[in-house]
């Protein structure tokens, strides 16, 4: 996969896109990544300005079409297959597992990054899709576009390393994901679940899958509403909501 992104600060991508499992997917050349900075498709002027005080008035300053378009334009040309242009926006729709995993089959994206009070307009016109990475603000889109990178990286095949990685990860399964312990088997009075210790395994997949619907009953009881949950499982859902009901009157 190839991703391009078009922002004001190119240089913040560095180490972030270079460390870790992205350093190694591009090393591998699972992932082709390229910052682009939209200045270089400035208004003409000494200041390369990008950005503009707002019609009818109003706080800060609004980024201006004319380069962002040129940017798309220049951008697209660099490479024969066409990008899914993504809009990195509060705007937008959220960023689900879902999203991720329908980006991830597209063999190329391109990323726009805001700043300021946000985008002219006429700028949405060239997004295929707009994202956000929740309901709250920040100073732009260069870090919920590391998110994005991120979050479609791992699912690119030999990324991971395996295909069965990211199968039964929090969200991936419709809900969130099951508690995990390694060694040691007790540390300063607690202990690994017994079952994990049994070598049973379908002891095990079950006792898995009840923690999962037991913590996404407690943190996430909206995502059950869409999970394929058998009677027994509801009835453990159920059972976990009681009893976070409980706490709350507690005050635990």
């Amino acid at each position: 996969m190839r991703v391009d992104v078009v922002t004001i600060f190119p240089e913040v991508f560095d180490q972030v896109l270079s460390s870790s499992m992205l350093g190694i997917a591009r090393g591998k050349g699972l992932l082709e990544f390229c910052a682009h900075d939209l200045r270089d498709w400035a208004i003409p002027g000494v200041h390369r300005q990008v950005d503009d005080a707002p019609y009818g008035g109003g706080p800060g300053m609004v980024m201006r079409p004319e380069p962002f378009r040129a940017a798309v334009r220049a951008v697209s040309a660099l490479d024969a297959r066409e990008p899914v242009v993504v809009l990195m926006t509060p705007q937008g729709v959220p960023l689900t597992q879902r999203l991720v995993e329908r980006l991830a089959t597209s063999e190329r994206m391109l990323l726009l990054c805001g700043r300021y009070e946000g985008v002219d307009e006429r700028v949405r016109g060239l997004a295929d899709i707009e994202v956000s990475i929740g309901d709250y603000v920040l100073s732009g889109g260069e870090l919920p576009a590391m998110v994005l990178i991120d979050a479609v990286a791992r699912l690119l095949p030999g990324v991971l390393g395996g295909e069965d990685s990211t199968a039964e990860e929090s969200f991936s399964w419709g809900l969130l994901e099951y508690p995990h312990y390694t060694r040691p088997a007790s540390f300063e009075g607690e202990d690994v679940p017994e079952v994990l210790l049994s070598g049973d395994h379908a002891r095990i997949r079950r006792w898995r899958r009840e923690q999962a619907i037991r913590r996404t009953a407690r943190s996430r009881p909206d995502l059950l509403l869409g999970a394929d949950l058998t009677l027994d499982e509801r009835a453990i859902a159920d059972d976990e909501r009681s009893r976070a009901t409980s706490r709350d009157k507690e005050g635990l």
